[in-house]
């Protein structure tokens, strides 16, 4: 698995992942306690999500478009915390960082980074966790007696707990566990420079990058993160 140190500005960097997230495989032994039945269904919803493209035609009835907005909504989500995800089950994971910093000062960048994901999604699993209790035990009963309505404020919670559980789980794992291994690039290192540049240039020019690396979304994923540190 290779991990991206991507400069969003003069000091500041962001981690990206292109792999797809990888369920853990199926075991003899199935766990049917509620946590693995609640794992069982997370996982496969994040599968479905991951393989899920907007229709060419948009749904017709209201179930139907809230089903293309939710599914939306989740793949939204998968992209945006897959390295986490992913890096729960890595043992040597690659930091691939511009070839201006030193191995030792892009694995502290990346260090930092998993610290700061690791403190902030331990806090929104607790917030998350209370909410996800409250809205299915406050309004559980309430929805028991519409059938065939979800509970989806509960269901929404649940799903953002149980992401911010999993996206602990791998920061943590890649701050005690992973082996980090660098390799610098000179392509990444130019990311930094274009900053400056008029907005129609700077695009071409991460377009072209995105592509020297092998990398199809890098684009959209630098756009929105530099947005954000402006």
């Amino acid at each position: 698995m290779d991990v991206f140190v991507i400069p969003v500005g003069p000091d500041r960097y962001e981690l990206y992942c292109e792999q797809p997230f990888t369920a853990e495989p199926a075991t003899a032994s199935v766990d049917d306690s509620m946590t693995g039945r609640i794992k069982r269904r997370f996982e496969d919803l994040l599968r479905r999500a991951e393989q899920w493209e907007p229709p060419a035609v948009h749904s017709r009835g209201l179930m139907g478009r809230l089903h293309d907005k939710a599914m939306a909504w989740v793949a939204e989500r998968v992209v945006e915390q897959r390295l986490l995800w992913n890096l729960r089950r890595e043992t040597i994971v690659g930091a691939i960082h511009p070839d201006d910093l030193s191995p030792a000062q892009a694995r502290n960048i990346v260090y930092r980074a998993l610290k700061q994901d690791a403190e902030r999604h331990q806090y929104w699993v607790w917030v998350d966790g209370i909410l996800f209790v409250v809205t299915f035990v406050g309004l559980g009963p309430l929805f028991l007696l519409i059938p065939g309505v979800a509970n989806l404020p509960a269901l929404y919670f649940g799903f953002r707990t149980a992401g911010h559980w999993y996206s602990r789980g791998g920061a943590k794992h890649g701050l005690q566990t992973v082996t980090w291994t660098t390799l610098s690039s000179p392509s990444l290192t130019e990311l930094r420079q274009i900053a400056t540049l008029p907005s129609s240039s700077r695009e071409r020019r991460v377009d072209e990058i995105a592509v020297s690396l092998g990398l199809h979304s890098l684009g959209s994923f630098y756009d929105r993160v530099s947005r954000a540190s402006l």
